[in-house]
């Protein structure tokens, strides 16, 4: 999807660089919430598993969203006896509003999160993370129902899951296999960009998170896992099922009308630095062929009857040049929306007075070709005159998305961004407005660099993250109080 509003890309993935000490590469995100007899075992089980088998340096954060328990005091106990453990505090509830400012705030160039039951088998982890830190991948993903995948669950579970990955392959057209298990892995750097197009604060999080993701053309990674169901889950079922429901007609709704700015998450042609050099490559060109298609065979249908319209009140010529006319404006809107991805009102009269340029070339083609005819033969029949127009427009076509391509709407990714999008829980519509500093152009990572640990202003975790024993943080959104999020 491209847009006028925004330009921007991130740069190119590249491979983390070995042996930078002092930041912690992974940092696994514990969302809990009255989780006071589960905390510890789950945290001892995590760090024994890391420092056995992961072989970069580390960071365990329990993030405790608004628990009422003694959890808050297990966190602070677990942090004071372990150096990779640092607790967050959270006045609010919800999954997502933990893990989005947790993530915002962490200096790790990897970004994970578990369930505090640890359903998934630790075996997983480190084939989670590996594509991130290699830089093959911008997320990661496990999935429960990958066919490799051992899962253990009763049926109700079972069936609620695959109906709603099956709602959001038919309405999402989302192509991963599972939105909502407990397991996944982001790369700072997209996390930064990515995250503030990311709405919902509870259990909704990961599948907006993921949608958006691949609609913009990252690269998601999928880990087949081994998944035992907890019995004792607190989660409610119905009424995660309705938000969730709810989550999917809004971010569908925002898709449709092109109000997400998702062009700048695309990445440039190929990772490797000799691709780099490559300029102006053409991009999405099958994609484009095919809208193109599509919209050229309805708009010469559109066409050809309104052609006979006139034609009952006017000349061949004259019916001909408001035909094509009318056509052509129709046509060059729905190429700039379907088949080039242009949303926004920006720039759409250029577009149009591009478009009936083309148009003009058109009506040449067309209309020499009946002058040609009716010298040829002083009364040719109407569906000579028809097959005439319909092999003159299929010339004009392949001139007409040439033109379009290369002209009306070309591919413009050397501007830096300068736009990000904002929004309030209260309404699913996207506005811009000027980029923080963070989330500037991402410069490229290389060997010789040491990590960026900017962090972006998550309350008070971004003057002092990890300095306290319990940090305090102020949710992301000064008007983020959603009452529906509940664990």
């Amino acid at each position: 999807m491209r847009t006028d509003s925004s330009s921007g890309t991130l740069p190119a993935r590249e491979h983390l660089p070995a042996g930078d000490a002092g930041t912690p590469v992974l940092d696994v995100v514990i969302p809990v919430y009255n989780e006071e007899k589960d905390l510890q075992p789950c945290v001892l089980r995590l760090h024994e598993h890391l420092e056995r088998t992961f072989p970069y340096a580390f960071r365990i954060t329990i993030a405790d969203n608004a628990s009422t328990d003694t959890t808050p005091q297990v966190a602070s106990r677990l942090e004071a006896e372990i150096p990779e453990v640092k607790a967050f505090r959270l006045e609010q509830k919800g999954r997502g509003r933990a893990l989005r400012t947790v993530w915002s705030a962490s200096d790790a160039p990897i970004l994970a999160y578990m369930d505090v039951d640890l359903s998934t088998d630790l075996n997983a982890l480190l084939p989670l993370v590996a594509p991130l830190i290699s830089g093959h991948s911008d997320l990661a993903i496990g999935s429960r129902l990958a066919r490799a995948s051992r899962v253990v669950r009763g049926p109700k579970r079972e069936f609620i899951s695959r109906a709603y990955n099956l709602v959001l392959r038919g309405s999402l057209q989302a192509r991963f296999s599972d939105a909502q298990c407990g397991f996944k892995a982001i790369r700072r750097d997209v996390a930064q960009v990515l995250l503030p197009l990311v709405e919902d604060t509870g259990w909704f999080f990961d599948t907006e998170m993921l949608v958006l993701a691949e609609r913009a053309g990252l690269r998601i990674h999928e880990v087949p896992v081994d998944w035992v169901d907890d019995p004792e889950s607190t989660v409610h079922i119905v009424k995660t099922a309705t938000d969730d429901l709810k989550g999917v007609w809004r971010v569908g709704r925002a898709l449709a009308t092109g109000s997400l700015p998702l062009d700048r998450l695309t990445r440039p042609f190929g990772d490797d630095p000799r691709d780099r050099e490559i300029k102006d490559v053409p991009k999405g060109l099958a994609r484009q062929l095919v809208g193109f298609c599509v919209v050229g065979g309805l708009s010469t249908v559109f066409y050809l009857l309104l052609y006979s319209g006139f034609r009952v009140f006017t000349g061949s010529q004259i019916a001909n040049a408001l035909a094509l006319l009318v056509s052509a404006i129709a046509n060059t809107a729905a190429n700039r929306r379907l088949t080039f991805g242009v949303r926004g009102r920006g720039g759409a009269v250029r577009h149009q007075a591009q478009g009936l340029v083309v148009f003009g070339i058109g009506l040449a083609l067309t209309s020499g070709s009946l002058a040609a005819l009716n010298a040829a033969s002083s009364d040719p029949a109407h569906s000579t005159e028809l097959a005439v127009l319909i092999a003159a427009n299929l010339a004009a076509t392949v001139l007409r998305f040439l033109l379009f391509r290369a002209w009306v709407f070309p591919d413009r990714q050397d501007t830096p961004p300068t736009a990000i999008a904002a929004h309030t829980p209260s309404s699913p519509t996207y506005s811009t407005q000027p980029y923080p500093q963070t989330f500037g152009t991402l410069p490229h990572r290389t060997p010789q660099h040491t990590y960026d640990t900017a962090q972006f202003r998550a309350g008070a975790a971004a003057d002092g993250p990890w300095r306290d024993a319990t940090v305090q943080l102020q949710p992301v959104r000064p008007h983020d109080t959603d009452s529906r999020d509940s664990r």
